[in-house]
């Protein structure tokens, strides 16, 4: 009999708990994230925080990077506990463990949406394996729709959450101001929520919220606005789009199909843009219609998409982790359209019938499960791809120099910005010719020049000539090299190939005089 129970109560626990889909995720991305080779952008906020002098030098330095602070403040409070970045792969991994379990157990979508959502390619493996900023975008989001009925009561939770989505990234920053206008849109036209807040909420309950959110978006924009002598911009050193450009326009619209069907169109290829953008349009227009109902979700949803598309438009067309923001303002904007009852008030105006709100509602489904299992299949492609093939030829090369017992030697690496995973494993610096001094963070600013080979072993030949105690040189580069000197002795050791991104792989050289 207890037999009995125990089968019927697992059965029940694998295929209907939110707990099943919660402890696999967190298995399988623990074992996916220890697995996972760190690469430049991971770690070089890690080397940041670990080699700046002072809290002032830190801020100084992050104000380079593009980014508000929360991350980099993270990591700074996490180095006190570990002085090893695997720290951060655990931190990371918590924050995504956390926003999948918010996910599962609050959300109003259905177990099989959110088992397919769970295991898509955004939340199981670019904000999961890449330990980066951006996961915080999802875990504030889904925090947010969590909480979205207390501001019946109070504001300062959603305030609070709207300042950390705003210090988490740029991309952040525009969700959170997407939600703010979206909560000042309810309160300014929703008479009866806002006769409801006044009779329940504490007497400077809206001031203190005010105040909250002030300070965090004046703090974000303070800290992403780049110093003068940045040529980088925190990566958007493209300047700005201000004239119309139909390419780039299907280009960016094409963002959004990215962000919902993982496929980038050729941007060379027309046809590509062309139908890309009309299926994109296709699933806009169809959730707009679903959410005709819920004016408020449908604002949201407007404005999300908006504000991200003026932004890539107009200045960074960005890669999966900042376009993904898209698909994060579709999940959020169905989200919060549960906590409203039917309206038809939009429909009405339009002059929609209600049997053809039933017929795109019907189609809607159909194309958001089709999104599920794209994203669901992309997912379990990308997470097992990391399981195979590193991302980075860092941990490998970072292993073998130190089980050569090579690690000490005095390294010359170039290029820098490529170097950032190595330093960190190796927790050390090296001579960087872009700055002709020791380093391990790189910073676009002035001061820091790209080099040529030529110019890497000139700069070689002279450490070894003033340098008496320095007999050879280890030399890491992310290309092979193609020139030589008759003055230096150059011998390969080893080179590093196996790398997703391939500007990450590395190639060994002893150098000395000849």
């Amino acid at each position: 009999m207890l037999n009995e129970k125990l089968i019927k109560y697992t059965s029940k626990f694998s295929f209907h708990s939110p707990w099943f889909i919660i402890i696999i995720f967190a298995t399988f991305g623990l074992i996916g994230i220890l697995n996972h080779s760190m690469w430049r952008d991971e770690l070089n906020p890690w080397l940041i925080v670990r080699d700046s002098k002072s809290l002032g030098d830190l801020v100084a330095n992050i104000h380079y990077e593009g980014h508000p602070v929360l991350w980099y403040f993270s990591l700074a409070l996490l180095r006190k506990i570990v002085d090893n970045p695997i720290i951060m792969q655990i931190f990371h991994l918590a924050i995504t463990v956390v926003s999948v379990t918010v996910f599962c157990l609050y959300s109003p979508f259905n177990y099989q949406q959110k088992f397919l959502f769970s295991f898509g390619f955004f939340p199981f493996y670019e904000y999961l394996l890449i330990s980066r900023n951006y996961a915080f975008s999802m875990l504030f989001i889904f925090a947010f729709c969590t909480g979205f009925s207390s501001r019946k009561i109070t504001y300062a939770y959603l305030a609070i959450l709207l300042g950390l989505l705003a210090n988490s990234s740029a991309y952040g920053l525009l969700v959170s101001f997407s939600l703010l206008l979206t909560l000042l849109a309810e309160f300014s036209f929703d008479s009866e929520h806002r006769q409801q807040y006044f009779s329940q909420s504490q007497k400077y309950d809206l001031f203190l919220s005010i105040l909250i959110i002030i300070f965090s978006f004046i703090l974000s924009l303070y800290i992403i606005t780049p110093p003068i002598d940045s040529y980088l911009y925190g990566g958007l050193n493209n300047g700005w789009v201000i004239q119309l450009d139909i390419r780039h326009l299907l280009k960016s619209i094409g963002r959004i199909f990215g962000s919902y069907l993982l496929i980038i169109p050729q941007h060379k290829r027309w046809l590509d843009l062309i139908v890309c953008t009309i299926i994109a349009l296709f699933i806009v227009i169809l959730t707009l219609i679903k959410l005709s109902k819920k004016p408020i979700a449908l604002f949201f949803y407007i404005i999300g998409n908006c504000v991200i598309f003026a932004f890539t438009y107009f200045r960074f067309i960005g890669m999966p982790r900042h376009f993904g923001h898209f698909y994060l303002i579709l999940i959020a904007a169905l989200w919060l359209g549960s906590y409203y009852q039917d309206s038809r008030v939009l429909l009405n105006k339009l002059f929609i019938r209600p049997n053809s709100i039933t017929f795109v509602q019907k189609w809607h489904n159909i194309a958001f499960m089709l999104i599920l299992y794209v994203q669901f299949l992309g997912g379990i492609y990308s997470f097992s791809r990391d399981l195979v093939v590193p991302f980075s030829a860092s941990r490998e090369i970072s292993q073998y120099l130190q089980k050569a017992g090579l690690d000490n030697e005095f390294i010359v690496a170039s290029r820098d910005a490529n170097m950032a995973p190595l330093s960190g494993y190796l927790n050390r610096k090296f001579y960087y010719p872009e700055i002709q001094k020791m380093g391990s963070f790189t910073l676009f600013k002035k001061g820091r020049q790209d080099v040529e080979e030529a110019e890497i072993l000139s700069q070689i030949n002279s450490l070894l000539k003033n340098q008496d105690d320095q007999k050879k040189i280890l030399l890491i580069l992310n290309k092979k090299l193609n020139v030589n000197r008759n003055d230096l002795k150059i011998v390969p050791i080893k080179d590093f190939k196996r790398g997703w991104v391939d500007s990450e792989r590395y190639y060994l050289y002893w150098v000395d005089e000849a």
